[in-house]
Formats: C-alpha cells, structure tokens, sequence
C-alpha cells in the first residue's frame, strides 16, 4: 500500500483511521473524540453490534464490521456483555460502512451515537469496509490509530508515527484493565422474551470464575443450570480459589497475548489441575489452560472475529457453527500426550478445544454463551456441569437439551 490516501476516502472527513503501512482511511466522525492507538480486526456478524463492542476481548482493538447497517436499532442496557465489576477498559474504536441512523427498535433507550460517546468509543462512518476487511485478510491485523475530531483537523504524518510507534497486541497483558476488582456473586439468568432476565436459585453446583474479562452471557448460562457462580479477580491465587470450596472452576474470556497473561495465571491453573478441581476454559482461558499443560500459542494473521465459524467437535462428530474472537491460536502441535484436541476450525485447522485424558477437564476456543450468534455449542455448558453431577454420584442430564 502507498502512504497515499485509500480509494475509499470521503471528500471531507472528521475522522480517520491511520494503519502501521501509512495506509489512511477517511471518514465521518461518531461517538467519542481523541486518539486511540490499537490493532484493527474485522467482525463478519450481522447482529448484536452492542455485545460485540462491550465484550472485554476486545480490549485493544478496533472493529471494523463487514455488515453495513451498525447502530440503527439503537442501545440498551440489557445488552452489554461487560461486568459491573469490571475494571473498566473496553474497546478502543469501530469502523462502519454506513452512517449511525434514528434508533428503530422499542428495546433502544439510548440513540448508538450517544452510548459510544458515554463508552468513550471512536468511531469511523462512510468507508469502504469491504475494502478495509481485504486489506486485512491479505495483509494481516495491522496496528493502527483511529482519531475524530469535528473540525477535520489532523496531522496525519505524527499519526502515521503513532501507528508505526504502537507495540501491537503481542506481549500485552491487557486482562488487569478489564478483570474484576472485586469478588462477587453471580445469579442473574438469560433474557427471556416475556419477562428480561430472571434470578436463578444457584444451589446446585459452586463454580468459581476466574475472570480475565468475563461476559455477563456466560455466567448467566451458569446460573440457568442452578450454579451458584463466584467471580474472582484474574490474580487471584489458587490457595484462595480453593478455599472457596468450589465445585469447578471457570477460566473466562479475555484480552492480550495469552502467554503475558499466563505469566501469573498459568501457575493458578497449574495448581488447580493438581488439586483435581474440574476446569472448563473459554477463549483466553483455554488459551491459558494450554499453557498451563504444557502448550504453546501463537499469533494470528487476521484472527477469527464473528458468528458465523463452523466448528467439528470430534468428540460427537457434529459440525457447529459458533461465535469467535481471538486473534491468538493455540498450536495443537505443542499439546502433550494426554491432552487431545477436541475441536477445530472448518475455516483454517487450527485448535479450538482441548481436554485431558482421565481428568474433568477442558476447554474450547470459541464462544459458546454467542450473545451474539448461534446457541450450537450452549451444551458445553451442560457438559460441565455434568462432571460435577458425575463427582457427587448424581445422574447426568442430557448434553443437548
């Protein structure tokens, strides 16, 4: 690419996204004002743009969306995937083909410009995604800087600087911004359509999540199944993780590099499989799981970012499609003997799920709560749980319900 403008410029533009290649993409400005510095992705969903933008995974990133029509049903509050006891960061900017439109939907109390603002999301209207999500594919995920500013005023050579400066998302321990600050309860349940959400009894099974940027989605999937959950802090030591008695222990979603965030949590896992505790991980924390048995990750060019990835589950010989974001891999290459390969990606091969032979324990790579996207993969939920059933002799429900 040329440092020239890209063909799919505006003629006056109040925003801009700036790539490591000089690369300058130019826009209509939305949502909040400033600089951001992050790596660019792209997510091929077509709903569900508020989950997306709200799911702590994201942290450190921008996300370019390849459906056109971003923000016309407006925002609410039930559909935030961040944890009230987040630390906070979210999403650094989005990138959309069309402008922002009125809200057309009697959930939105809130017009999608004014909830970015709040959120203090930059967003960049009127480009060529198309042609932005291409240059992704064949270039890479590409570290960047995304800028608004009213006026139009900017210094595209510092922030082509900027852009070239960033360190990238590699070596980045990112899950101390989005993890929880404190340990609390979990009991709310999923959304139904005649009442919201409701409030599950929890006395069934203890599981304690280790949050590395849980969404509220899995939790409540949990809590339909009778679980009472604990969320605990990213940090939190294995010696403390037990003494909470537990039943099983989550390893949640999350932002970075795994290999930077196992630095501390690798250890806590380690200890928990030594200890027997049933594990089941999702996303970053079956990237860490991996880690922790031994395993490798490594760095995708352009990730998987969407709700339309099909997925085999070896164990059942099912072919599912499921909701992705990540943009680190583990190498299935690296897994020992005795952890086998559960999952995989019909789009490329790589690994998305592990368990271990003769122990309660496993992950998977994808999102099975989706929120949003398809339900497929909500029995692995189930399957979990009943490990914990099979460990107090009770009988186990059906996996798919």
């Amino acid at each position: 690419m040329s440092d020239k403008p890209a063909p799919w410029t505006t003629a006056k533009p109040t925003a801009v996204l700036v790539l490591a290649d000089g690369t300058v993409v130019e826009g209509c400005g939305a949502g909040a004002t400033g600089t951001a510095q992050a790596e660019v992705c792209f997510n091929t969903a077509i709903t569900g743009y508020q989950e997306v933008l709200t799911d702590p995974s994201y942290a450190g990133q921008i996300v370019t969306f390849t459906f056109p029509h971003i923000g016309n049903v407006g925002a609410n509050g039930e559909d935030v995937e961040t944890l009230e006891t987040s630390a906070g960061e979210h999403v650094a900017g989005a990138v959309f083909k069309a402008p922002i439109t009125a809200p057309s939907s009697y959930r939105a109390n809130s017009d999608f410009d004014t909830w970015l603002k709040e959120r203090g999301i930059i967003a960049l209207s009127d480009v060529d995604t198309r042609a932005l999500t291409a240059h992704i594919r064949e270039t890479g995920l590409a570290n960047a800087v995304i800028a608004h500013d009213p006026e139009g005023k900017f210094d595209i050579e510092a922030l082509k600087a900027q852009a070239k400066e960033w360190s990238g998302l590699e070596g980045q321990d990112l899950v101390p911004g989005v993890s929880s600050t404190k340990t609390s309860n979990w009991d709310e349940t999923t959304w139904k359509w005649d009442h919201g959400f409701g409030s599950g009894e929890g006395a069934a099974h203890h599981i304690v999540a280790l949050d590395f940027g849980a969404k509220r989605n899995i939790l409540r999937l949990f809590a339909d199944l009778d679980c009472k959950v604990t969320v605990v802090s990213a940090q939190t030591s294995a010696q403390d993780i037990l003494a909470l008695k537990p039943d099983g222990v989550f390893l949640s979603n999350g932002p970075g590099d795994p290999a930077a965030t196992g630095e501390y949590a690798v250890p806590t896992v380690t200890a928990l499989i030594e200890a027997g505790t049933p594990i089941f991980g999702i996303c970053l924390g079956h990237q860490i799981l991996a880690l922790a048995l031994g395993g490798t990750t490594v760095k995708m060019h352009h990730g998987h970012h969407g709700a339309n990835h099909p997925v085999m589950d070896h164990t059942t010989g099912k072919v599912e499609i499921v909701s992705m974001n990540h943009g680190f891999a583990v190498d299935v290459d690296s897994l020992p003997k005795g952890v086998e390969a559960t999952h995989v990606s019909l789009f490329d091969g790589t690994n998305c799920g592990l368990r271990v032979s003769g122990k309660p324990v496993f992950s998977v790579q994808h999102h099975p709560e989706a929120s949003p996207g398809p339900q497929d993969s909500h029995y692995l939920f189930r399957r979990f749980v009943n490990m914990l059933r099979e460990r107090n002799g009770e009988p186990a429900m059906e996996e798919r319900a």
